[in-house]
């Protein structure tokens, strides 16, 4: 299938050349009105930042500002991240594209990891929105190699330190000997163990996420003063692990009172054997006790507190600006974390809900807010840009606009599904591939000798595994054809191991 090209927009179309009476083309003046047109954006970006914790969902945080965000956007309440891993869903959200065309399909500058940065050549929507004339900008978290936004033409940049700024990647040894202190029974100041969990000194003006919304702020007034379109993106590293936040947030939970999920501590059984591994030193989790993952959860519920903090403390500037009524903003998270479901801390090679979903608001100023129930990606989110910038992107991109979803002038079509994959673990190969339906989800795991599927309606924590039941034979079969599909819509190299193993399998 050959890869998806956004169209030119409306008056870009526009080609004739007569000329009007101040001397000027008509194809120059439908250029002008279309560059007045083009909207400013606003993208937050938050690191592990869960889908179900929001009080706007139903859940135990209390989220006024993302609450009145979500009043005023379109809700893709069922949407799946790339990649449940910070660089390539990163990649896959900057570059509109799958890891298999970029190259970027694991972590960057971390232990075993095999690479150091993006090609530069992959500019995606920053490049394209600054070479358009945007004004671009970029605080916070990237993940994608040093001065990644810089060289991709933002103007404004205050990033975090790169993990690739050194000759050697991070690597954890000291965390090494805090678990086994953990596993001997230490603990740290106050009972804690700040390898998942941690009241930290000050409050919330001491911490990086006040850190972020200041520089952000100041790229909110630097726009507004120049009046030219801007794009600028917010990007947080909280709530990643380990949930480190000062009071009043860390106390804001009572751990004792916090409802534990019905898969909290579930035993693995019929799982594949990666899931038994720890790939970072705090993946043995052996000595959390109850108490532990309670603390841990309430902390990061704390943190999303004080993300929606953050959040509201953004959209008062860009309203005391004079530039938020027309503003469009774009919230999400890169991928979901592990809290003690299936037993399991952070992430890895797996592709559990918890890990797999993300909040995804979009708010058009001139749409409609609404909520979409089917499944979306996160490597829609470049195309729906590009729609919205009405600018056509310089390399071919994977993904649909969700532009008309948004302001109701077309709907979601076809097979109501999501693709996900994992292909490396920092250095270690998994080569995972899913895929999301309302009623199930189907695991393949070329690595292992046992894939998954989870019966979605009856077990939504994904505890049974039924990849092995002969009630659940059709679906599996049918389940795999659909991955295939999928797999060779977007070129996948995978797509024909695929349909050899199921060419062998069916035979």
């Amino acid at each position: 299938m050959l890869l998806r090209t956004l169209a030119v927009l409306g008056a870009f179309a526009l080609t004739s050349c007569a000329t009007l009476a101040n001397g000027q083309s008509a194809e120059a003046t439908s250029q002008e009105a279309a560059e007045e047109e083009k909207p400013n954006i606003l993208i937050l970006f938050f690191d592990d930042l869960r889908f179900d914790s929001f009080s706007y969902r139903g859940g135990p945080v209390p989220t006024p500002n993302i609450d009145a965000l979500a009043a005023e956007s379109t809700r893709f309440d069922m949407a799946i991240t790339t990649t449940g891993l910070c660089s390539p869903s990163r990649a896959a959200l900057f570059t509109g594209r799958w890891g298999h065309r970029t190259g970027l399909d694991d972590n960057l500058g971390l232990w075993t990891s095999r690479l150091n940065d993006m090609n530069p050549e992959e500019g995606g929507f920053l490049r394209d929105a600054a070479d358009s004339g945007y004004y671009v900008g970029y605080v916070g978290k990237w993940h994608l190699g040093e001065r990644g936004p810089q060289i991709r033409g933002a103007e404004f940049a205050k990033l975090d330190a790169e993990v690739t700024a050194g000759i050697k990647p991070y690597t954890p040894y000291a965390g090494l000997e805090i678990i086994r202190g953990y596993n001997s029974g230490a603990r740290d100041a106050g009972g804690e163990k700040h390898q998942y969990y941690q009241t930290t000194a000050g409050g919330y003006e001491d911490t990086p996420a006040a850190e972020k919304v200041h520089d952000g702020q100041e790229l909110i007034r630097n726009a507004a003063r120049r009046g030219e379109p801007f794009l600028g993106v917010v990007s947080f590293q909280q709530p990643h692990p380990p949930y480190r936040v000062p009071e009043p947030y860390a106390s804001m939970f009572d751990p004792a009172e916090i409802a534990l999920p019905s898969n909290f501590g579930a035993a693995r059984k019929n799982k594949p054997l990666a899931q038994e591994y720890a790939y970072w030193p705090w993946h043995d989790v052996g000595h959390m006790t109850e108490t532990d993952w309670r603390e841990s959860r309430a902390k990061y519920y704390g943190a999303v507190a004080m993300i929606d903090r953050a959040v509201g403390d953004l959209i008062r500037t860009a309203k005391e600006e004079g530039i938020y009524d027309d503003l469009h903003i774009v919230f999400l998270g890169d991928q979901g974390s592990m809290i003690g479901e299936h037993g399991l801390y952070d992430k890895a090679a797996y592709a559990y809900d918890e890990l797999m979903r993300i909040p995804l608001l979009m708010r058009d100023p001139d749409a409609k807010p609404g909520v979409v129930n089917r499944h979306v990606s996160l490597i829609d989110i470049p195309a729906t840009l590009f729609d919205w910038m009405k600018l056509t992107p310089s390399k071919p991109i994977d993904g649909r606009s969700l532009a008309g979803v948004i302001d109701g002038s077309s709907a979601l079509t076809g097979p109501d599904d999501a693709l996900y994959a994992f292909e490396w673990y920092n250095g270690a190969w998994f080569g995972l591939r899913a895929i999301r339906t309302p009623e199930h989800k189907y695991v393949w795991n070329p690595g292992d000798s046992r894939d998954e599927l989870y019966d979605l309606v009856t077990d939504p924590g994904e505890v049974t595994n039924l990849i092995s039941s002969r009630e659940h034979a059709d679906v599996v079969r049918q389940l795999r054809g659909r991955l295939l599909d999928r797999l060779e819509a977007i070129e996948d190299p995978s797509a024909k191991k695929l349909q050899s193993f199921i060419e062998r399998t069916y035979k």
